[in-house]
């Protein structure tokens, strides 16, 4: 038998609108939709299930329904614009494409669905809906189901059993009894889905409930009972409203789905919308009928099981013409897996000793070219290297962390890929950002392979260019196949969960951004030596100076940097009450030092201590070390470190130096710029709070700020009446607490105020500001519901709550509504540093530093304030909110001066 799919139109488009984070193009068109309609086309075409394809549209005139109930449908919101913009489009692709359409005047779509599927099962053929309208559990039988695109599902009797507890035919007596509040659809008030499904599953129709009335309290209660009775013509009404019509259709002609895909009649249109991701795979895709579960890789067709096989063979490739010759043969539009190997983690030193590289993600190729011990092979000569470099990167690029490898070709060889880079670690993370995207641990999660160690192959004490070349070759290899199979594996997933959007945010945000964050760590920062020397005199002074006051105070000697020492002297020596027990005793975190420091002289010396010390080791000791001969601190940037989507840093991270300390400034003061050259720094002001605004369009944040006004002193009226600077520093700590999950009590140690003070305020602040209030629920409710929460743009971040404490799931969800706002003030300052990257490029202006909502730059001090004024009018038109964005802008001649 033929199968033939029909598509819920309208319906399928709602749900992609509202499931795909709000795209658009860069003329600023609503794009989520199509983008969502476009995929579904390209699964079904790659699937190859069905002989016919036809659309179900809503038909003109006015619904038969509302004739008979005018109330049918009146509750539902109005249809957003954005959603309103696309629909044209998405018809005429269908009518570009040549599919069938079917709609009938007067009648909505699911009767044409019903009757275009009675027709087709009187017709001999199968009949496949793909909708998520409970409405069509009605139609379900031995030649129709249901199908759910997304979860690759499919509902048959079993599953509407499972979901509904009746059978599909008893299906529309289940929506007359219990209604449906979407649709406005009384049922009958008072009877909740557990009593209807019992007079389902015993009487079958509302005839025989209504023929059978003496029974129903040996059923149901008296109560149930007497509701049903009173609600006999509610019962009727709703049935009539819900029964779908399945004679509409007399004859109707199919079209077969046509053997190419059927995106190729708008592959331009794809293509002006920017989905140039999809674009390609249309115009690069294997005609139609591709078995289900497999997809193609360089003409090769691989599984999609979720535990693949991972194999390879090595290969050590010592030639230059062979190399040439293998690489000649490569399409010039397929990606290369590519891998380095050096003899150290810098960057700024590391010398190359090899690199290896994957064609088809089973054979792996390595090319030695430094490797140093007695009685080695031959190797690549450097010039023949940078050839073979200069072909491979010539090809787009795969590679897992391949900033690094980046880096070491353009600070060994002054060589930069030229075409597009990909990152399997990068896609790891997009796929769930809260793992660990190492490619060991990545490749035993998708392929249960346990990868050859870095220690069982690099002996203690040496380093790769000793390793021999035949046992590096194996080593390599592997990396470079793993590396190409991963990437693909991660990109088939994505496909199958139809979580297409995330491809798009690679594709389009976080793969080009690491050709910015490479020349930021390549530019570095100054710093200045000379005072950084001074720094650590007058630190190592004072560490010294308060260590003598302390012992002094404690009347004997200790490690003062050993808490357990430190907490039997002050809490059992000097008798200090502790307040919080850790493992070994009680805890010396500065928080509970500072509680104390009025019961002893000794806790300020300590507290002025660690402030002295932490100066001295954690910031000027590791800058002075980390400097190069040209004074310059080289940073790494991690776009995996974070779960919400920030970027970190390391060896050093600058992103941690404290802001408000004197200490911070301190440190700031030594970062300067080159002589002649000023420092710019451009931030976002309020940025999470102005997302928060943006995501509850609570009405007050939002004229607030439309209207440039204080939104502290804003808020601090409205809770307290008045203005003052302490109820405004009030109203500030809980306008930026509440986006990180403050509660009373991490409130009342922030204010020092008693925790029924710090809950009333909160209460105030929530009764003034209702709507935020419930945007908080909402999302905590989602979160729960889906398991993740989720960004501007789409990225999320997955918490598990099968087997969650209640403590646990409250950090969950502290945890999740912070990733909306940091995540999405992540979203936006990256979109901002690929655009900014572009206005900058072969300028004297550098892009140095990104510490969260602020990006440092170094430039000529000439025209350094029009620079300013150019890059804060990218950042604050980067992407429309329903509030603006606003920013700072700043110069110095070091980053302290920038604030």
């Amino acid at each position: 038998m033929r199968t033939l799919t029909i598509i819920d139109t309208f319906g399928f488009f709602f749900r992609s609108y509202y499931a795909l984070p709000p795209l658009k193009n860069s003329e600023g068109f609503p794009t989520g939709l199509l983008l969502g309609f476009a995929n579904l086309i390209h699964n079904l075409y790659k699937e190859g299930s069905s002989d016919y394809l036809v659309f179900a549209l809503e038909g003109r005139g006015v619904n038969h329904r509302k004739k008979i109930y005018p109330q049918y449908k009146a509750t539902r919101l109005e249809t957003p614009q954005e959603l309103l913009m696309q629909l044209p489009i998405a018809i005429e692709w269908i009518k570009k494409m040549g599919f069938n359409i079917v709609s009938f005047e007067n009648y909505e779509a699911d009767d044409a669905i019903a009757s275009l599927a009675c027709w087709a099962t009187q017709n001999g053929h199968n009949v496949r809906i793909i909708s998520h309208d409970k409405d069509l559990y009605q139609l379900i039988n031995d030649q129709v189901h249901l199908y759910d695109p997304i979860k690759k599902r499919e509902i048959h009797t079993q599953e509407c059993l499972n979901k509904w507890g009746v059978e599909p035919q008893d299906f529309i007596y289940l929506q007359s009894l219990i209604g449906d509040v979407s649709d406005n659809i009384p049922g009958i008030k008072g009877i909740g889905i557990k009593t209807a499904q019992k007079l389902i599953n015993h009487f079958r129709t509302l005839d025989a409930i209504y023929a059978n009335e003496e029974q129903l309290q040996t059923i149901i209660t008296k109560r149930s009972s007497q509701l049903i009775i009173e609600g006999k013509d509610q019962a009727y009404l709703s049935q009539k409203l819900v029964t779908l019509k399945t004679d509409l259709v007399k004859d109707f002609t199919l079209i077969p789905v046509p053997t190419n895909n059927p995106l190729l009649k708008i592959v331009d249109e794809i293509a002006h919308y920017e989905f140039e991701r999809l674009s390609l795979k249309i115009r690069r895709q294997s005609p139609f009928g591709v078995k289900k579960g497999l997809s193609k890789v360089n003409g090769q067709k691989r599984a999609q099981t979720h535990q693949e096989q991972f194999e390879f063979i090595p290969h050590l490739l010592t030639s230059f013409d062979e190399i040439m010759t293998l690489l000649d043969s490569h399409p010039q539009d397929e990606p290369i897996a590519y891998d380095c190997e050096t003899d150290s983690l810098d960057l700024k030193n590391a010398k190359m000793i090899g690199f290896s590289f994957c064609l088809d993600g089973k054979n792996g190729y390595y090319v030695p070219i430094a490797h140093n011990y007695l009685g080695v092979s031959k190797q690549l000569t450097q010039d023949e290297a940078i050839k073979v470099l200069q072909k491979i990167f010539s090809f787009p690029l795969i590679g897992h962390n391949i900033k690094f490898d980046y880096l070491i070709a353009k600070n060994n060889f002054n060589l930069t890929p030229k075409n597009q880079i990909l990152d399997s670690m990068v896609l790891a993370w997009l796929y769930d950002s809260s793992s660990q995207v190492g490619l060991d641990k990545q490749m035993f999660k998708w392929f249960s392979h346990k990868m050859i160690s870095f220690d069982s192959v690099v002996q203690k004490g040496e380093n790769f260019s000793q390793v021999h070349i035949e046992e590096a070759s194996k080593y390599a290899s592997e990396d470079a196949v793993a590396t190409y199979r991963l990437y693909y594996r991660i990109k088939d997933e994505l496909e199958i969960q139809n979580l297409h959007y995330l491809l798009e945010m690679s594709q389009n945000l976080e793969f080009p951004l690491i050709y910015v964050l490479a020349n930021m760590e390549d530019n570095g920062i100054k710093i200045d030596v000379p005072f950084f020397e001074r720094l650590r005199a007058e630190s190592s002074a004072l560490v010294s100076e308060y260590s003598s006051q302390i012992y002094s105070l404690a009347n004997e000697d200790f490690n003062l940097n050993s808490p357990q020492q430190l907490a039997i002297i002050l809490f059992e020596k000097l008798g200090l009450k502790g307040s919080k027990r850790v493992k070994g005793g009680y805890s010396t975190e500065e928080r509970v030092l500072e509680s104390l420091i009025d019961e002893h002289p000794i806790i300020a010396v300590i507290l002025k201590y660690r402030e002295a010390n932490k100066l001295k080791s954690t910031y000027i000791e590791p800058l002075l070390k980390l400097c190069n001969q040209d004074y310059r601190i080289f940073t790494s940037f991690l776009q995996t470190g974070t779960a919400t989507g920030r970027l970190s840093s390391k060896s050093p991270n600058l992103q941690n130096i404290p802001v408000r300390t004197e200490a911070g400034r301190k440190i700031r003061q030594g970062f300067i710029a080159q002589e002649g050259n000023i420092l710019l720094s451009v931030d976002y002001s309020q940025i999470e709070l102005r997302l928060l605004a943006h995501f509850s369009q609570d009405s007050v944040l939002v004229e607030a700020f439309k209207n440039g006004k204080d939104i502290h002193a804003e808020t601090a009226i409205k809770i307290f009446g008045e203005c003052n600077e302490q109820k405004r520093a009030i109203a500030k700590t809980i306008n930026f607490g509440l986006i990180y999950g403050m509660g009373s009590k991490k409130l009342s140690e922030s204010l020092k105020i008693s925790q029924k003070e710090a809950k009333q305020y909160i209460e105030n602040y929530f009764a003034t500001f209702p709507t935020i209030k419930s945007f908080l629920k909402a999302q905590e409710e989602n979160i729960l519901a889906q398991g993740y929460s989720q960004t501007l743009l789409g990225h999320r971040r997955y918490f598990d709550f099968t087997h969650a404490t209640d403590f646990q799931k409250s950090n969950f969800l502290r945890e999740g509504i912070n990733c909306i706002f940091q995540g999405s003030a992540a979203d936006l300052i990256k979109l901002a540093m690929l655009k900014i990257n572009e206005l900058i490029f072969d300028t004297e202006v550098k892009m140095l530093l990104q510490v969260h909502d602020e990006l440092i730059f170094e430039l000529p001090q000439k025209d350094a304030q029009q620079w300013g004024e150019k890059i804060a009018q990218i950042m604050n038109h980067i992407y429309t909110l329903n509030v603006p964005l606003e920013c700072g802008i700043s110069l110095g001649k070091n980053w302290a001066e920038l604030k």
